[in-house]
Formats: C-alpha cells, sequence, structure tokens
C-alpha cells in the first residue's frame, strides 16, 4: 500500500482487526520510508458497479464520493461515525445484491435518502435539497409538507 504522505511504494502493516459491523478489515499501517502511520479499510466487493449519471454518462461507483456526500450532510450532527459507516457498507450491499450492474444515479439517491431520513432529518433534509436541486425557499417548504414533517423536522401525525 502506497503511503498517503511521501508517496513510499511499500508499508508495513502493524494491526489488523475486523471493523465493529465485520463488513471490513481496519488495517494500521506504518511506512517506514517516512514513518507515517495510516489507516485502511479492506473490503469484499462483489461486483464491480457503474453508476448512469442523468445525462447518460457513466462512471464507476465510488464508495468514497458516497461517504463524502453523506458526511456532506451531516456535517456538525450529532452522529456517531460508526452508524454512518454501517449505513454506508448496508447502503452498498444493497446496490451489489440488486443483481444489476450498471445502476441509475437516482437509484443510489432515493437509497441514501431513505438512509439519511432514518438516521437524522437534518441531513436527510440538507441531502435532499442538493438532491432534488431546490432553488427557492418554496421549494424547501414543499418538500417538507410532502414528507410530513413539521418546521421542527419531527414527523406530523394525521388525524384520521
Amino acid at each position: 500500500m502506497r503511503c498517503p504522505f511521501c508517496g513510499h511504494a511499500e508499508s508495513q502493516v502493524k494491526d489488523s482487526r475486523p471493523s465493529e459491523d465485520g463488513a471490513a478489515i481496519r488495517r494500521r499501517r506504518l511506512c517506514p520510508e517516512c514513518g507515517g502511520r495510516f489507516t485502511t479499510f479492506e473490503r469484499v466487493q462483489l461486483r464491480e458497479l457503474t453508476i448512469v449519471k442523468r445525462s447518460g454518462r457513466r462512471a464507476p461507483f465510488d464508495r468514497e464520493k458516497l461517504v463524502r456526500s453523506i458526511s456532506i450532510a451531516l456535517r456538525k450532527r450529532p452522529v456517531d461515525p460508526d452508524r454512518v459507516e454501517r449505513m454506508v457498507s448496508g447502503i452498498v450491499r444493497q446496490l451489489e445484491s440488486m443483481g444489476e450492474t450498471e445502476l441509475p444515479s437516482h437509484v443510489v439517491g432515493e437509497m441514501v435518502m431513505k438512509a439519511l431520513k432514518a438516521l437524522d432529518e437534518v441531513a436527510y433534509v440538507r441531502y435532499a435539497s442538493v438532491y432534488r436541486d431546490f432553488r427557492q425557499t418554496q421549494d424547501f417548504a414543499k418538500f417538507l409538507g410532502d414528507e410530513g414533517l413539521s418546521d421542527e423536522g419531527v414527523a406530523v401525525e394525521d388525524d384520521a
């Protein structure tokens, strides 16, 4: 594994252990060249996934891009990073188990929105605002009304 600090081609594994959900191996590494320490994760990849964008362009699925977009939505929210990791792993497993090698981007987006709604409603609205391309405050109001959320982000119950 290449050192992210100095670029040296080799590193030594100092410690390996399964991640909390057992879906990955966490490895602590040391660069013999610069002495830098870093962590890598090893995961099973069932198949190569390709995401078909709205424009029709195809791109390889990138787990780290998924993590970054979710992290942006969760910025400054009180959510345990382990819960986020389990959520991302669950989404990736769902995508891999769909049996398709090419998936429309909206499938990923909807899975992320569903998972974020269960995890943190503020992050859910943040993600939706970008994913659904909100341009005005009315877009937020309509979305919140359609989703059955109150102004405080708490689910509103219908009296039926």
